[in-house]
């Protein structure tokens, strides 16, 4: 990857910064992008080399691939051949937006995202920037811009302390937008959520009854009763001992003093 990284602030010239950044997703090459959300670190979602990338400059493994950000409802139907009326629910009501749909991918889907098996994870970001971002490079892999297990960066400068190089285009937008993560909802089955976000849970189940319950916290372990124990006898209630030759050691501790080496 290039040693140069280049900072654009969206708002001075916002057509230059998406010209610069579609040159580096073509050529296959990560970048940072404002989002309604947190900051996200991007590439090309049909370049499997470059979704590598993103996954290395993360340090993160295959088996948790990237959601994928497109700029339109429509283009749920070009990843999935399975568009059910929860999906369409959910995107009337909350795209643009900050929920994650999980989904049965399209079978003959060439995104190679990691070890996704047969779903994906889709959304349309509520940010206007980013969608004419996504309409110039077309579907973007997209994971929370940061090293994985550090916070997720909520500012370009954050990003860029935590990716450096790794990076060849950083989208400045200015502080984002609260800092936190969109909803996740499978609906590849009995709808349910996989993370909790800027979508309420409260708001998902008035839209789809069938959701599944949120699990029953694991009741708290209870510390075992300690043992009832009887004070000790005040010193003038102390039995009479016997003197020290009357002491004479059981069997068992003869043996084991002669055992001691």
């Amino acid at each position: 990857m290039s040693t140069m990284a280049k900072v654009w602030d969206i708002s001075v010239d916002p057509e230059a910064a998406i010209d610069a950044a579609a040159d580096a997703v073509a050529e296959g090459l990560c970048i940072v992008l404002p989002t309604d959300t947190v900051y996200g670190i991007g590439a090309d979602a049909t370049n499997a080399r470059a979704v590598q990338g993103l996954l290395d400059a993360k340090e993160r493994g295959r088996d948790m691939p990237p959601p994928v950000l497109v700029a339109e409802v429509g283009m749920l139907r070009a990843l999935t051949d399975e568009v059910t009326p929860a999906m369409l629910t959910l995107a009337e009501a909350f795209w643009p937006g900050a929920l994650t749909m999980v989904v049965k991918a399209h079978p003959h889907l060439r995104m190679d995202l990691g070890d996704r098996g047969e779903t994906i994870a889709v959304r349309v970001p509520d940010h206007e920037f980013t969608r004419d971002l996504l309409r110039a490079t077309g579907a973007l892999a997209v994971s929370s811009a940061n090293v994985s297990g550090q916070p997720a960066a909520t500012t370009a400068q954050e990003a860029r302390e935590q990716l450096g190089k790794r990076v060849k285009v950083y989208l400045d937008g200015g502080p984002a937008s609260g800092g936190v993560p969109s909803t996740i909802v499978d609906l590849t089955g009995t709808p349910r959520i996989l993370r909790d976000g800027k979508i309420t849970r409260e708001e998902i189940a008035a839209l789809l009854p069938d959701l599944e319950p949120e699990p029953e916290p694991e009741p708290e372990s209870v510390a075992p009763e300690v043992a009832a124990v009887e004070p000790e006898p005040a010193a003038d209630e102390l039995p009479d001992l016997p003197d020290d030759s009357e002491l004479s050691p059981p069997p068992e501790a003869e043996a084991a003093a002669g055992n001691e080496g």
